[in-house]
C-alpha cells in the first residue's frame, strides 16, 4: 500500500504543475496590453516664414557683379545665380562634388584655385555691401 501510495503522490505532482504553467502565460499576456500608449493627436502644421533680413536686396561688388549682374538682389538670389553659373560651366570637381574649381572669373573672387562649397556663402558675404 506505501509504493501504490507514492506512486499517486508522484503523479498528482505532475498534474499540479501542469495547472499553474497555462497561469503564467495568461499573466504574461495580459502585461504587453498595459503598455499599449496613445499617440499624441498632430498639431497642424503651418507654412514656415522668411526671415526679412534675407530677402533685403545688396548690392554685389564688381568682381562678383561680373557673374550674377551688378544689380541688387537678396543673398538668396545671389546664391542661386552662383550655383547657375557653376553648373552652366561644369565647374564642380568630378571626384568630389564639394570642391568648387575656380575659372578666370571666379579666380579673383575664390582667391583659391578650389574652394569648398560651403565656403561659397562666406565668400559671398564678403562681396556685397
Amino acid at each position: 500500500m506505501a509504493k501504490a501510495a507514492k506512486k499517486a503522490t508522484k503523479k498528482a505532482a505532475p498534474k499540479k504543475a501542469a495547472k499553474k504553467a497555462p497561469a503564467k502565460k495568461a499573466a504574461k499576456k495580459a502585461a504587453p496590453k498595459k503598455a499599449v500608449k496613445k499617440a499624441a493627436p498632430k498639431k497642424a502644421k503651418t507654412k514656415r516664414k522668411l526671415n526679412p533680413a534675407l530677402m533685403v536686396p545688396v548690392q554685389p561688388s564688381e568682381l562678383l557683379g561680373a557673374i550674377v549682374g551688378s544689380k541688387p538682389l537678396p543673398r538668396s538670389g545671389i546664391i542661386k545665380k552662383m550655383w547657375e553659373y557653376i553648373k552652366k560651366n561644369n565647374l564642380q570637381d568630378q571626384k568630389n562634388k564639394r570642391m568648387i574649381n575656380a575659372d578666370d572669373k571666379l579666380k579673383p573672387l575664390f582667391k583659391k584655385p578650389q574652394v569648398s562649397m560651403f565656403d561659397l556663402a562666406k565668400i559671398i558675404s564678403q562681396h556685397v555691401k
